[in-house]
């Protein structure tokens, strides 16, 4: 369980704060940088970017998770406080799926920051144990998980894309413990 105390920042203050809006992914976000020098981008025929971009992104008790989806390209996660599992599924046959921690619980393998490389599927979440322990509004206030995002070259939505069902599917068909892994994942994919 994790203690509510540590959560300094209750959510509803952080969204107005940080003028946090509902983000298409889940949670909530807002653009805090976009840089004004622009690079060719390696991923869309030498289209124009920033060199990079930042966001706040937060999840909260009542909007726990991202959906999946990938960009084309590198993107850091850096903490700021609460917790979340970070799941990444590593293109390949068959696909490697990864979980690692954000939180501050370094000896026990949480990161304060986590680096998610290029053509990689990534989802986040509020862990369902701290979900469930929040009783009161005011628990429910101090769940969640408060990050920075910087995309290099700079976001831009047309090098992202949501996994759909379908390639989720075709992903694990044929593979060992596929079944599985697809009942798993299928909660996080963007309905059509």
């Amino acid at each position: 369980m994790y203690p509510f105390n540590y959560y300094p920042s209750a959510n509803s203050d952080l969204i107005k704060q940080l003028r946090l809006q509902r983000h298409p992914e889940g949670g909530y976000f807002a653009e805090t940088d976009r840089e004004e020098y622009y690079v060719p981008s390696p991923f869309t025929a030498g289209a124009p970017r920033p060199i990079a971009t930042s966001i706040y992104y937060l999840l909260t008790y009542d909007n726990p998770s991202g959906v999946i989806h990938m960009n084309k390209s590198v993107t850091y996660h850096v903490l700021h406080q609460g917790r979340a599992e970070y799941t990444l599924i590593h293109p390949g046959t068959p696909p490697r799926i990864e979980k690692k921690i954000m939180g501050t619980n370094t000896a026990a393998g949480e990161q304060l920051q986590l680096l998610v490389g290029t053509g990689v599927w990534k989802m986040s979440r509020i862990l369902p144990d701290e979900l469930a322990s929040a009783k009161t509004e005011e628990e429910k206030e101090r769940v969640g998980c408060l990050i920075t995002e910087v995309v290099v070259p700079g976001f831009d939505w047309e090098d992202h894309q949501f996994l759909t069902t379908t390639s989720l599917r075709q992903m694990f068909e044929g593979v060992e413990g596929g079944e599985a892994k697809l009942k798993d994942l299928e909660p996080f994919v963007k309905p059509a």
